[in-house]
């Protein structure tokens, strides 16, 4: 934060001695170490505050994330029962067939496909 080093403090210790003069410079050196104190902690108090509204915003983030995959799972389940509906309306004999194996296997594979091309 600040460079400053030994010399530079002795430096500032005389000019305080000079102008504050021995009888008020420790009264002046306790208020100075009492403010910087009180700064250091408001400062503390600023950054851990932050530290938890960036913690909520992660969570609020991570929370519309989840959503939006819902929303797209929901989408793409429509998207497969209008494939399957298109399906039925082009080979209604085919579509029977592959609805029956849709619900047992869950999905159709590629080896469904070209055992109802075949027959």
């Amino acid at each position: 934060m600040l460079d400053i080093g030994f010399t530079e403090l002795l430096l500032v210790a005389v000019i305080a001695l000079v102008v504050l003069g021995p009888e008020r410079l420790p009264k002046a050196i306790r208020t100075t170490a009492y403010w910087v104190g009180k700064v250091r902690r408001s400062f503390q108090s600023v950054k851990e505050e932050l530290e938890r509204e960036i913690d909520a915003d992660g969570i609020k983030q991570q929370l519309h994330n989840e959503a939006v995959m819902k929303e797209l799972n929901k989408t793409r389940e429509q998207f497969q029962s209008q494939i399957n509906d298109l399906k039925r309306s082009v080979n209604p004999a085919a579509a029977g067939d592959s609805a029956k194996k849709d619900v047992g296997s869950g999905t159709k594979t590629s080896v469904d496909d070209s055992e109802q091309n075949r027959q």
